[in-house]
């Protein structure tokens, strides 16, 4: 696992260098957030206010409210509307909130503009008529309850006005016994304008029923928030964050080995020098691909985003140079003989590598010449030749394509058959000095310590 910190040149290596993988990650996220607006874009949206007249309680008004998302209402409206799922269907379609100042406000939601209207417009007449009818539908005993008491409270209001008026015939005078007659007329007025209060709120109560729609609901001009841009959009920006993060999660769980001496001490041999590649290796001969891992390569590039190519420098005959000056570098044992070149069926630049080593090998000058048999070999459960057809074992790997256990692997394959690995040779992607974009050290300078 890297420890390196996460920088945003690493952020810009990302987009730049898997900008194709991203690209098809926004594409899926847009198709998934269009998918996902078919199911709960609201769509067009539209409100209209009931006033229920008469001081409420909290309470009140939420009974209102459910009353108004009732399948009665409901039940009623959608048979008004010609729904053919009923009330059942209109429910998602509908909703209703308590706002402040006793206002139920409905809100009615469907794919066309006028189809919203209509939603809102029929729920609230609904509820409307049907709060009425649950009001004028009291029992008779309470009816005949409220009614009784509102005859009580008018005969006291007329007995008391009428005792009023006999108690201001009855002082003309202002004596002791007026002024005791005066405050009992006081405390009748008292008790009248209890009573009439005592009234005024019993009618009030028995009003309460009344509700007033304030209006039709506005035709709305465009579709409510959130629409199938904003799903699309929201998708698009969602899957490209994750595969970013995604990225940068890889870079930093990426186990393979990238320096020279992490790779020495896995094979337990010395790493002989560094060979550029132009490319990616592709120039290599290799079967057939399927369709599948065309695409693939297509798509994805292997290459640790923190391993950065050298630039290319020189030509064709500089770089066979190089693999000449890596030959003679080998060990007392390996310069003449033969030699096992093993390099990994899905390393390409490696191939290429190892193909070069072997034309270096037979335009080399001199007497005695090192033949190199070249060996593909399975990175999982690698396979090399008895001892009989080698001396010894040269691994070819591209910097940062194996892991530490793999190479362990390949070095067992090599003792298990008896072979000696002899030294390895690391490759490195190399691209042209027109892409250059940031100073960097030249291929020369680079192999200057290993060749």
């Amino acid at each position: 696992m890297s420890d390196e910190p996460v920088r945003l040149s690493m952020v810009w290596e990302v987009l730049r260098r898997r900008w194709r993988p991203l690209v098809v990650l926004a594409v899926l996220g847009g198709l998934v957030g269009a998918g996902a607006s078919v199911v709960f874009s609201p769509g067009y949206e539209t409100t209209t206010s009931v006033l229920l007249q008469g001081p409420r309680e909290e309470n009140e008004l939420l009974t209102q409210e459910q009353v108004a998302m009732s399948s009665a209402v409901l039940d009623r409206a959608a048979l008004a509307l010609g729904s053919p799922g009923g009330g059942s269907e209109l429910r998602d379609s509908v909703t209703a909130e308590v706002v402040d100042g006793g206002v139920i406000q409905i809100t009615g939601s469907a794919d066309d503009p006028a189809r919203a209207q209509r939603i809102a417009d029929t729920v609230a007449e609904e509820f409307v008529r049907y709060s009425g009818q649950l009001a004028n539908n009291s029992s008779d005993a309470a009816s005949r309850l409220v009614r009784q008491q509102q005859e009580t409270l008018r005969r006291q209001v007329a007995e008391t006005n009428r005792r009023i008026t006999e108690l201001h015939a009855a002082a003309p005078n202002l004596t002791v016994e007026d002024v005791q007659m005066r405050t009992d007329l006081e405390a009748l007025r008292s008790s009248l304008a209890q009573a009439i209060t005592t009234l005024n709120e019993t009618e009030a109560t028995s009003s309460r029923s009344n509700m007033v729609i304030m209006g039709p609901a506005p035709m709305p001009s465009s579709p409510a928030s959130p629409t199938m841009l904003h799903f699309v959009g929201g998708g698009v920006l969602a899957f490209l964050l994750l595969g970013v993060f995604g990225q940068l999660l890889a870079i930093r769980t990426d186990r393979r080995l990238r320096r020279e001496s992490d790779i020495a001490a896995a094979l337990g041999s010395p790493v002989l020098g560094i060979a550029d590649v132009p490319g990616d290796g592709r120039s290599v001969q290799r079967p057939e691909a399927s369709g599948w891992a065309r695409l693939r390569r297509l798509m994805w590039d292997d290459q640790p985003l923190d391993l950065a190519p050298l630039l290319l420098t020189g030509d064709e005959e500089s770089r066979s140079l190089r693999l000449r000056r890596i030959l003679a570098k080998l060990p007392e044992g390996g310069r003449t003989g033969r030699l096992l070149v093993l390099a990994a069926d899905d390393d390409g630049p490696a191939q290429a590598a190892a193909a070069g080593l072997a034309a270096a090998a037979e335009t080399r000058p001199g007497g005695h010449r090192t033949t190199l048999r070249v060996i593909d070999v399975s990175a999982g459960r690698p396979t090399v030749p008895d001892r009989t057809e080698a001396d010894g074992v040269l691994v070819v790997l591209t910097a940062g394509s194996r892991t530490g256990w793999e190479l362990v692997g390949i070095a067992e394959a090599c003792a298990d058959a008896g072979h000696r690995v002899i030294g390895a040779v690391v490759t490195y992607r190399t691209r042209a000095q027109r892409e250059r974009q940031t100073p960097e050290p030249t291929t020369d300078d680079a192999m200057a310590g290993s060749v």
